[in-house]
């Protein structure tokens, strides 16, 4: 009795070979389910073995910290001398005339780099030339603020202690230190050359601004580029800011580490953002008073890759405007409006960029295990269903032809039924 009730339970009821129909067209189908599920357990497979991207949005909590901007911008005709790189932000840091971990390279006219060139051969010049020097030399600073020792004994001297009271350094010819250095015939050398300026500069992650244009010793009021640089107006060469933005990117602290920033080169080639907005950009202008504005908005990235590292770094996004500085405070635009400008502004190229308070979250990962096991069993049960279904509509189909089939020839044969005599 409890067997009898134990089998009525089973939802797989059997049938013995003596009523099992198979046909060709069952076996048809039999191959082509198992081809279907096949394939598509291949497939489910490699989905399952591959690694997915998703990509969240969080709030940056991170605090304190300092970006690293890696630049390299080309100057085809604007010498080295003249370029200053400063950084001020809106803490009211200011760093002027950088140097530290920035190689400026000299170019000449054809953008070719100047062999053995550095930004410091001319003060090893200075340097050799006050070897030279007898001790107890006092140079004078000419009014410029003087320096802890009290004495200016280098053209570069005396243009710091200019720059240090807030005047212009346009006449060097009349300083003592630059006329034996020679400094006035060096510049003019260099008068045809352009710059190329290469390196990283850490900056806080404040709203601030970068500034590459001539330094603050070759600064006027009158801002126009050949009375800052008096050499310039004599030496024949047109001279303006036109320039290649070779690399522009923001980093994060993570990407000095050697492996991680292999890590964060492999997830953005996978999500095609290797590049960044200003990369290979070039700015055009046949002015000399001319100034190009980019407003980057910098926002915080981390990468986390499948084995659980983790990769801080940054991405932005950019804008574009320049302005014509020979039009004074105010000017009529294109679309006939007039214009006015609070700041005069200076020739040269400005980077300004603000924070987001976005955290953009790019994580790797993968279906599990289970969801494999799942998926395939979904595919082996729902195509052999499908199968059994025109299996079964093929069979009852053919059937019911075969028995019209049948029935025709016997109505063909004899006439309702009764068998009909012919007598001669």
């Amino acid at each position: 009795m409890a067997k009898g009730l134990l089998s009525a339970l089973d939802a797989f009821g059997k049938t013995t070979e003596d009523v099992k129909v198979k046909t060709r067209t069952g076996a048809l189908l039999t191959i082509l389910s198992f081809a279907i599920i096949l394939a598509f357990t291949i497939m489910e497979f490699f989905d399952y073995r591959r690694v997915n991207i998703d990509t969240s949005i969080a709030v940056d909590k991170s605090r304190g910290e300092k970006l690293t901007v890696k630049m390299n911008v080309t100057f085809p005709r604007v010498p080295c001398y003249l370029l200053s790189l400063d950084v001020m932000d809106i803490s009211g840091e200011t760093q002027t005339d950088i140097s530290h971990n920035i190689i400026k390279s000299r170019l000449d006219a054809q953008g070719v780099p100047v062999p053995n060139s550095h930004t410091t051969d001319l003060r090893n010049d200075i340097d050799r030339l006050n070897e030279q020097r007898q001790n107890g030399y006092c140079g004078s600073c000419y009014g410029g603020v003087e320096p802890e020792g009290g004495c200016c004994n280098t053209c570069e001297d005396v243009r710091q202690a200019y720059v240090n009271r807030g005047w212009s350094f346009s006449q060097p010819d009349a300083v003592e230190q630059c006329v034996n250095e020679g400094w006035s015939d060096k510049l003019r050398d260099q008068a045809n050359e352009g710059c190329n300026i290469a390196g990283r500069v850490r900056v806080n992650k404040v709203v601030g601004n970068i500034h590459l244009s001539p330094g603050r010793s070759f600064r006027t009021s009158s801002q126009n580029i050949y009375e800052l640089v008096p050499y310039l107006k004599e030496d024949g060469n047109r001279h303006d800011f036109t320039h290649t933005i070779n690399e522009f990117a923001f980093e994060g602290d993570d990407e000095y580490d050697y492996y991680k920033a292999e890590l964060s080169t492999k997830m953005r080639k996978k999500m095609g953002i290797v590049a960044n907005p200003l990369d290979d950009t070039t700015a055009k202008t046949t002015k000399q008073q001319y100034m190009f504005q980019y407003f980057l908005k910098v926002v915080s990235t981390q990468f986390r890759s499948l084995d659980g590292q983790l990769v801080n770094t940054n991405q932005y996004s950019a804008t574009h405007f320049e302005r014509d500085l020979s039009k004074g405070h105010s000017e009529n635009n294109n679309a006939g409006l007039h214009v006015a400008h609070t700041m005069t502004g200076v020739p040269g190229a400005f980077f300004n960029f603000e924070i987001s308070p976005i955290l953009v979250v790019h994580t790797e990962n993968r279906q599990s295990f289970a969801h494999f096991v799942t998926s395939t069993c979904a595919i082996v049960g729902g195509v052999l269903t499908v199968a059994s279904l025109i299996d079964g509509a093929l069979f009852a189909t053919s059937r019911a032809l075969k028995k019209g089939a049948h029935g025709s020839v016997v109505n063909g044969g004899y006439g309702n039924g009764k068998l009909i005599q012919r007598t001669a």
